[in-house]
This record gives structure tokens, sequence and C-alpha cells, in this order.
């Protein structure tokens, strides 16, 4: 006789082992912006695309293994055809496509012995920034309402917190852009010596990402009938052009150069005169190096996932 597992253990062990395939994929993100919403994903392949167009106003991103949530989009697709040559176009929306989806994925979880390894999104552009719709679905087939923004896929908890941080309505298409390519940064940041050494991921510093290395779509309300374009080559360049500019402005909060910050003593007061001089001896810097973790500060970044 077989080996008596209980259901419980069964579906435990499915879930662990679909959430370890995710989270070797790439955190991918969409978010609202003024005119639509934007995704980016990291994908430096130029055939095998993450992002791809499901019906006229309707976008689907996913993340995990390509064969299996590619036969999902081409479901989805032929899904939204049928139901728009059987009622009327109007009636294709990302709430049905998205329950399409998790109940597929809900059959194969429970039924099948190996679950999907896939984490999906499916994203519907309105007239207004009010009727946009962007819906998460997971391997299990759970689906949740996303509002603004959503990163998934990869260590999404932190472009999350990132995002969180740094998303706000109302965004132009170059600041969102710009926004979600610093969140994604921050997974691409190269591991410290020292953090390397005691088996951590990298220091937090962000690592820009290149045109080369990005896929990226736009749900675009302005358009006429179809609402999806790809955003390529000189576009995709002036937008990251745009992105940097904006990141290395000197935050607001900083004094401007050669004028003291709040509580420092300005020039000819004490503690200003130059080394050598009596009752003026300089405290040792606290900053660290470049590349150097601050002490007591823990190690945040993460090495690149395939």
């Amino acid at each position: 006789m077989p080996f008596y597992v209980s259901p419980e253990q069964q579906m435990r062990d499915k879930a662990n082992y679909a959430q370890q395939g995710v989270a070797r994929g790439r955190s991918c993100v969409a978010l609202q912006y003024a005119d639509g919403i934007l995704m980016v994903a990291p994908n430096a392949s130029k055939a095998l695309h993450k992002i791809s167009e499901l019906y006229d106003k309707i976008a689907f991103a996913a993340v995990g293994r390509y064969n299996e949530y590619e036969n999902l989009r081409k479901a989805g697709v032929t899904y939204a055809d049928i139901t728009g040559y059987q009622f009327d176009r109007n009636d294709v929306t990302a709430r049905g496509i998205a329950n399409y989806y998790a109940q597929v994925l809900g059959q194969i979880f429970i039924e099948s012995n190996k679950p999907y390894e896939v984490e999906l999104v499916v994203a519907e552009v309105g007239d207004e920034p009010e009727a946009d719709q962007i819906y998460r679905i997971t391997f299990d087939g759970s689906v949740s309402d996303e509002s603004g923004y959503v990163a998934f896929g990869g260590d999404a908890g932190k472009v999350s917190a990132v995002l969180k941080e740094h998303y706000s309505e109302g965004m132009t298409l170059a600041e969102a852009f710009g926004t979600a390519t610093g969140a994604l940064s921050v997974l691409n940041a190269p591991a410290s010596p020292a953090s390397s050494a005691q088996g951590s991921a990298g220091n937090g510093d962000r690592q820009e990402l290149t045109a080369g290395q990005l896929e990226v779509a736009i749900l675009d309300r302005s358009r006429e009938h179809r609402k999806f374009r790809r955003i390529r080559a000189a576009r995709l360049e002036e937008l990251l052009a745009e992105a940097r500019a904006t990141g290395e402005a000197p935050p607001a909060s900083e004094p401007p150069p050669g004028e003291p910050g709040p509580g420092e003593p300005g020039p000819g007061e004490p503690g200003t005169s130059a080394a050598g001089t009596p009752g003026t001896s300089a405290a040792p810097s606290a900053e660290a190096g470049p590349g150097e973790t601050p002490a007591g500060e823990p190690g945040t970044g993460e090495d690149p996932q395939s």
C-alpha cells in the first residue's frame, strides 16, 4: 500500500514547491500613471515575452516557468476572443479573465501532482483612472485586486516596499518608469565582499538597469481601439535618461554646496578652523567607504535571480 499523506501536508508541500519556483524568477512591476498602466519586467530576451496583450485594453504579465505561463496566455487570448465573439467586445473584462485564470490554476493546484510555478497579473485600462483594474493571480488560484501598483514574482516584498515609499497618484509616464526601475534596481545590486563572506545578499546599493535588460509596455488610455503598446529602442532610452536625471537631483533636505546644514557650524565659527589649530581636532568619520556596509546596518541587497 502507498504511504498515507494527509491532504493538509500535500497542500503545504505543493505550495512550498510552487513558491520556490516563483521566487527564482525576477520581480516584475505594474503600476498606474496619469494616462494608463505601465508594466516593467527585467527580461533580456527579445523573443520570449513576459508582458503581452490579451485584448483591446487588457494586458498580461507573468513570472515563472515560460512554458507554463505561455500556455495560460494563449488560453486567455482564446477565452477573450470567444467571449467577445459570442456576446460583445465590452463583455471581455480583466475581472472575467482573472477569474478564468483563478479557476484553471486552482484546479491544477488541487488535482495535479505538480502545480504551476507561475504568478500572473491581468490589467485593464479604463476611460478614467478610477476605472483602471489590476488583478494578481497566484499559483494556487488566489486572486487579489490591487490598487495603484503591484510587484510580483521573485522578492516582491522588497520591491513593494520601495514602491510604497515612492509611488503617488497622477504620475507622468517618465515618473512612473523611474519609480518602477528604481524599485527593480534594488534587487540587481551587487553584493559587497563583506556580505558575500557572511553569506548575505548585498549592501542595498542600487545598480542601474539598461534598456537591453528591460521589457516595457503600457496600456495607453489616449489611444483608439487597441490600447496596448510596447516601448522599445529610442523611446526606452529616453525614459531611462529622464529617470536617471530625476534620480541624480539632490534631495530637498540637503543644503546647497558651500552652505552649512542644520546644526552645523558655519565658516568662522568655533570648530571650523583648519587641521592643526589648537582645540579643533576633527572627529574620525563614521561613514562607510564605497562598497562597504556601515557598522551596525545589515545588508539589504540581493543577488540577481535567474
